[in-house]
């Protein structure tokens, strides 16, 4: 069976990853939308593409897709230490906030999927662009995650906190 692929598309580009429109309230590049966006796919598709230690790439919204699936996985490991869904939403904030390398940088772990950006002005809207995807995944990770009748973490998705999409996390080890 086929890892999933998103079925976005998109005319602008940030080095070879694609610069999607959002569904969000967090300033950044990102072209506001109403419609389902990335996020919404990465979130749909994660528990059936976390499994996959490999994916064809198969368009530039695919690099965006694997970018904010590494960075749920991320999020996950925080939320399952988490008591309750304000004290997750400050996580995720904080979470956010931190530093994270992009596609180019040393630190990046599938840097062999991505191109670096071109310039300076390319290397701080893909900066931007990622910190704005980073906020809006967070908030709506908090949302799926915690039961509105408990606010306790659920558990069909915190038994994905061990697993690694590609085998790869975003985060250096012992973090």
């Amino acid at each position: 069976m086929p890892a999933y692929h998103s079925s976005l598309q998109s005319t602008q580009s940030l080095g070879n990853m694609a610069l999607l429109p959002l569904r969000t309230q967090f300033k950044g590049p990102a072209p506001k939308t109403g419609e389902s966006d990335i996020i919404d796919e990465a979130m749909h598709f994660f528990k059936a593409n976390v499994f996959f230690k490999n994916y064809e790439i198969k368009g530039e919204a695919d690099r965006t897709l694997i970018y904010v699936t590494l960075y749920i996985s991320e999020c996950l490991k925080k939320l399952q230490r988490c008591t309750s869904k304000n004290n997750g939403q400050k996580e995720m904030h904080t979470l956010a906030l931190g530093k994270w390398p992009i596609p180019g940088e040393a630190g990046f772990p599938v840097n062999a999927l991505y191109a670096k950006p071109k310039d300076k002005q390319e290397e701080d809207s893909m900066q931007q662009y990622l910190l704005q995807i980073r906020h809006e995944t967070g908030m709506r990770l908090c949302e799926k995650v915690f039961d509105p009748n408990t606010d306790r973490p659920s558990k069909w998705w915190m038994c994905f906190v061990k697993r690694k999409f590609m085998d790869k996390s975003l985060s250096a080890p012992g973090m």
